[in-house]
């Protein structure tokens, strides 16, 4: 793969070492920066592992999940960005970046503005957990039960429990190697995928039953409202699989999904089947992804939101 000879002499070469995924982390984000971590510290590294959300629910039981921070301070020898095709998606985290000796992204996005030093860059990874099982393996870090969990569960995660196009031949491989160690994958992928909270149930009823379609049903689109949250006790992550429902639906190429902040904005999340590329127009507001999931921000106005959903219906064809 190519940078992977660079990346490894800055780890080697390395003595404090700060790893973060992106913000709203999910288990490809999660499952990275513990996998990484929990191999450096192998090599006897002192490692930072940075998460600027934390931890969502479902997987603060991964082998390592409570050694994640919300801030790290100094200026470490390296930074290492997992999942994350732009500077932003770090948020606050980038602070600590800036002050590093070297910054190395470890990426599977399409659609990517590179702000490191390094890059370890691979489009056709189904999820950055195929990257570091690479990078581990390169570095002569042999996998245990606990990184090996945690690599299932960014593939598992990014995949949809296997369910979507980016799979390759190479993320079965990778899978059978570590289910090999003998570990729980029933009771894994329940945890990590299949199982939902109360507040994520009521809340994915509750944005299905506000889809609106448009383009003769080929687009769908919905909101979430921050009142919602509050009402069921939900968070941001009890949405996140909503979009990936809303996009099974028979005929739909694009689903859309709005979430309010508290900051005056919307977090736009989009899916598209077939030759429909969405990370194009997360792009023109400074978001990004791959070809057929991606998302951005946008201003909570109802003239925002009709504009936005003007242009993603440019894209069907």
């Amino acid at each position: 793969m190519k940078g992977i000879g660079q990346a490894r002499r800055k780890i080697l070469k390395a003595k404090d070492i700060v790893i973060s995924g992106h913000r709203n982390p999910d288990g490809d984000s999660i499952g990275s920066v513990l996998s990484l971590g929990l191999g450096l510290e192998r090599l006897g590294k002192r490692v930072f592992m940075v998460s600027q959300d934390g931890v969502p629910k479902r997987y603060r039981q991964l082998p390592g999940a409570t050694r994640i921070i919300r801030r790290a301070s100094g200026a470490p020898d390296l930074a290492i960005s997992v999942d994350c095709g732009t500077k932003e998606m770090l948020g606050e985290t980038f602070d600590i970046f800036k002050k590093a000796k070297s910054i190395l992204e470890i990426d599977h996005h399409e659609y990517r503005k590179s702000f490191g030093d390094i890059s370890l860059i691979d489009h056709k990874a189904a999820a950055v957990g195929e990257l570091i099982y690479i990078l581990l393996a390169d570095l002569n870090i042999g996998v245990t039960k606990d990184m090996a969990l945690n690599i299932l569960t960014s593939i598992i995660v990014e995949t949809n429990s296997f369910r979507l196009p980016n799979i390759r031949a190479l993320t079965f491989d990778i899978c059978a190697k570590l289910i090999k160690m003998k570990l729980d994958f029933y009771k894994l992928v329940n945890t990590v995928f299949w199982s939902k909270s109360k507040a994520s149930a009521i809340l994915l009823g509750l944005c299905l039953s506000r889809c609106k379609f448009l383009t003769k049903g080929k687009m769908v689109w919905s909101i979430v409202r921050e009142e919602d949250f509050d009402t069921v006790g939900g968070k941001d992550e009890d949405v996140d699989p909503v979009v990936d429902e809303m996009r099974s639906i028979r005929d739909v190429k694009i689903a859309i999904l709005f979430r309010e902040r508290k900051n005056g904005l919307l977090r736009v999340s989009m899916r598209s089947k077939g030759n429909i590329n969405v990370a194009s127009l997360a792009e023109t507001f400074n978001g990004g992804g791959h070809f057929d999931a991606a998302g951005c921000y946008i201003s909570n106005r109802s003239g925002s939101i009709k504009e936005f959903l003007r242009l993603a219906g440019n894209l069907i064809r």
